[in-house]
C-alpha cells in the first residue's frame, strides 16, 4: 500500500505535467492568436483609414509591431530550446509579459484612434475588439487568467470610455459589451476546467499503466525482473550480442536447501532470504547487464561483453557474498550457480540458459556452495 508521502508525490507531480501539458498546448493554439492581432489592427486602420488619425494610425501599429516582433522571437526561442527546458517554470511567467504588452497596445491603440463623434467607427473599433476577445477565448482557454486579463485590456478601454458618453446608443454598446464579457467569464472558467480535468485524466492514466506494465515484469517480492519480462530484455540483448559480435555469459543460481529453511523457520523468513538475495544482485551488477528471478529460489543473470573467466569471477563473488549474509534465525545461507558462454558455441539464447542450467545442477551434484562451468 502507498504510504501519503508517496501519493503527495504522484499527486505533485501530475500537477506538474498537466501544467506542462497547458504550456505546450498555449503555445500550440496562440500562434495564430499573434498574428491575428496584427492582422486585425491592420485591418481596422484600413477600413477606417478616412475615420482615424493618421499619425495615431502608424504610432499605434508601430508599436504593435515592435509588440508582435517580441512575441515572435519567444515562439522562436521556445521551439529552439531543449524539450526539458520547456516547463513552466521557465516560459509562463516570459508569456505573461508579452501577452500582457500585447494586449494593453492593442486595448489602448483602439482607444486613441477611435473617433469621438463618429458612431459607424465607434461600433467598429467596438466589433474588431470584441473579435478579439473571443480570440482570446479559444487560443488561451487552457490559462483562465490568462485569457480574462487579455480580454480585460482590450475591451475595457473602449467600453469604460463608452460608458460615459452622452449618448444613449454609445452607452448601450458599453453595457452589451460588460454583458459579453459576463457570459464569456462564465465560458472560459467552463473551458479552463474541463481541458484541466481532461488533461489530468490522461495524466492519471498514463501513470496507471505505468505503473501496471511496471508491476507486470517486476517479481513483487524480489524487485528484480519476473520471468516474462527477464526472457523478453534477454533476448533483445542476445540479439544485440550477437549483431556487434561480442562474447555474452548467463549465470544460473539456486539457493542451497531452501526448502529446508521454509520448512523449518516458515515462509516469512524464506521471503525475507529471498529480498536479501534480490537486493544482493541488484548492487552486484551493471546497468548493462540483466537478471531476473525465474520462479522460487533461481535466479539469471546475463553478462553482456564478458568472458566466462570474469563471469565465473563474479559468480564466485556473488558465492562469497550469500554467505556472509546473517540472516536470524538461519544459522547458514548459500546459492549454487552454473555459468555458461555463447562462447561455447551456443545456438540460441534458449540453449545458451540451458547449459548454464546444466553447470547449476552440476554444482548442486558436486556439494553445492559453488561454482560450475557449462
Amino acid at each position: 500500500m502507498d504510504c501519503p508521502g508517496s501519493r503527495n508525490d504522484q499527486a505533485f507531480f501530475i500537477a506538474e505535467q498537466v501544467r506542462t501539458d497547458r504550456l505546450q498546448q498555449l503555445f500550440r493554439q496562440s500562434v495564430s492568436a499573434m498574428f491575428g492581432s496584427y492582422l486585425a489592427a491592420i485591418m481596422l486602420c484600413w477600413l477606417c483609414w478616412d475615420r482615424f488619425e493618421h499619425n495615431v494610425i502608424f504610432w499605434w501599429l508601430a508599436i504593435l509591431t515592435v509588440s508582435t516582433l517580441l512575441r515572435i522571437s519567444l515562439f522562436v526561442a521556445y521551439v529552439r530550446s531543449d524539450e526539458s527546458k520547456r516547463t513552466p517554470q521557465h516560459w509562463e511567467r516570459k508569456y505573461w509579459i508579452t501577452l500582457v504588452l500585447s494586449a494593453s497596445i492593442w486595448g489602448g491603440g483602439a482607444l486613441a484612434v477611435m473617433p469621438a463623434d463618429d458612431l459607424l467607427s465607434q461600433a467598429l473599433v467596438m466589433l474588431f475588439t470584441v473579435g478579439m476577445s473571443v480570440s482570446a477565448v479559444s487560443c488561451y482557454s487552457a490559462y483562465r487568467d490568462m485569457t480574462l486579463i487579455s480580454i480585460g485590456l482590450v475591451l475595457l478601454p473602449c467600453t469604460v470610455w463608452l460608458l460615459f458618453q452622452p449618448s444613449p446608443i454609445q452607452v448601450g454598446i458599453a453595457l452589451s459589451i460588460l454583458v459579453f464579457t459576463a457570459f464569456a467569464a462564465r465560458a472560459i472558467h467552463i473551458m479552463s476546467q474541463a481541458l484541466e480535468t481532461a488533461f489530468r485524466l490522461t495524466r492519471e492514466m498514463e501513470q496507471t499503466n505505468s505503473i501496471s506494465t511496471r508491476a507486470a515484469q517486476t517479481d513483487e517480492l524480489t524487485g528484480l525482473k519476473s520471468r516474462r519480462a527477464f526472457f523478453e530484455h534477454a533476448q533483445q540483448l542476445y540479439d544485440e550480442c550477437k549483431t556487434k559480435r561480442v562474447g555474452l555469459c548467463a549465470v544460473m543460481l539456486d539457493m542451497d536447501h531452501f526448502k529446508h529453511i521454509n520448512d523449518t523457520y516458515g515462509h516469512q523468513v524464506g521471503d525475507l532470504v529471498l529480498r536479501r538475495i534480490g537486493a544482493v544482485i541488484s548492487s552486484s551488477f551493471r546497468a548493462t547487464d540483466i537478471h531476473g528471478r525465474l520462479g522460487g529460489e533461481e535466479f539469471a543473470i546475463l553478462l553482456p561483453d564478458t568472458s566466462i573467466e570474469v563471469a565465473t569471477q563474479i559468480a564466485e563473488q556473488l558465492i562469497d557474498t550469500i554467505a556472509g549474509l546473517m540472516i536470524e534465525p538461519v544459522h547458514r545461507i548459500s546459492a549454487s550457480l552454473g555459468v555458461a558462454s555463447t562462447e561455447a558455441c551456443s545456438k540460441d539464447l534458449h540453449s545458451l540458459m540451458n547449459d548454464a542450467d546444466k553447470a547449476l545442477y552440476r554444482a548442486k551434484a558436486l556439494g553445492r556452495n559453488q561454482v560450475a562451468i557449462a
